[in-house]
């Protein structure tokens, strides 16, 4: 019979991917979870663990045995904790911007309470990418374009990008694209679709400078709903302004600028853990119904 501390040990480091970090949780010596580790691999008779320099990774035997004894080993942790009175729910932390966390993640947070119960989320608003050797977060929303070597990356979705304004400034679709360019206009200026690019596909040449710029999005979304000019948004941050009218779309046709902003990320051994990929299921099945009930599909694309 395998001794359940070694096995415990194991665990740990296999879901910090971190002989020091695992030491740290459990209130031991690094020099202590090594010397399970190695118990543990001779008793099952097999190696468990790769060390690459201060790195620990898992050998494929490592993997199978991580993923049979991981639901186990925490249904024992949360049995313990339960008969000790401690927190039995677990938390789940994700890093998003503050645009994505309180335009689009906040509304959806009821469903993912239905879904998940047995957790706790910590929403970590901020627009510092992660770093996951450093920073506490199993799973992050980043904003850009992707290609973040070493780790595990999926769209969320793809966007489009639509020009949109208070209807006390101009109606739904009651303006010509050059018209559009001659009110006064918001820029976001990390976002990765500009004025001049809707321009350009328009056919308008250089777009005039924006009067008003804002680093976060949901700053000149919000300057759009109090009527300071018309901003060009992705319609995934602006759903619900969309939806209530606060924001219309003044062009009846507008050119089709579709592109993915905003990717789930994390290291691929985050993968192993269950609540990670229940979360990452429920965050696609709810990109998915967004998809198909956007507010901006009523609006014709140029293709």
């Amino acid at each position: 019979m395998q001794p359940f501390r070694a096995i415990a040990v194991f665990y740990h480091v296999a879901r910090l991917n971190s002989i020091v970090g695992a030491a740290a949780q459990l209130n031991v010596t690094p020099s202590a979870v090594s010397q399970q580790l190695k118990a543990l691999e001779e008793q099952i008779g097999t190696a468990l663990i790769t060390r690459r320099g201060r790195n620990v990774g898992l050998t494929e035997a490592g993997e199978r045995y991580f993923e049979m004894i991981s639901d186990k080993v925490e249904g024992i942790m949360r049995a313990t904790d339960a008969i000790q009175g401690r927190q039995q729910q677990a938390t789940l932390v994700i890093r998003a911007t503050p645009t994505i966390s309180s335009k689009w993640l906040l509304p959806r947070l009821t469903r993912f309470m239905e879904r998940l119960p047995d957790t706790n989320l910590r929403i970590d608003g901020s627009n510092e990418p992660v770093d996951f050797t450093r920073n506490n977060v199993d799973l992050e929303i980043r904003h850009g374009l992707g290609g973040w070597p070493g780790l595990y990356t999926e769209p969320l979705t793809e966007e489009r990008f639509v020009p949109v304004c208070a209807p006390d400034m101009a109606a739904a679709a009651s303006l010509m694209p050059a018209e559009v360019l001659r009110l006064p206009r918001i820029r976001s200026v990390k976002a990765q679709v500009q004025w001049s690019a809707w321009a350009e596909a328009q056919g308008l040449g250089a777009a005039p400078e924006a009067r008003l710029s804002f680093d976060r999005s949901h700053m000149a979304i919000d300057a759009a709903c109090l009527g300071y000019g018309v901003a060009l948004e992705s319609e995934l941050m602006i759903e619900a302004e969309l939806a209530s009218g606060r924001l219309v779309v003044p062009v009846a046709r507008t050119p089709l600028l579709r592109v993915a902003t905003q990717w789930l990320v994390c290291p691929r051994s985050h993968l192993r853990r269950h609540r990670v990929t229940r979360l990452i299921e429920w965050l696609r099945e709810e990109a998915a119904d967004w998809r198909q009930s956007s507010p901006a599909e009523n609006v014709e694309y140029l293709k």
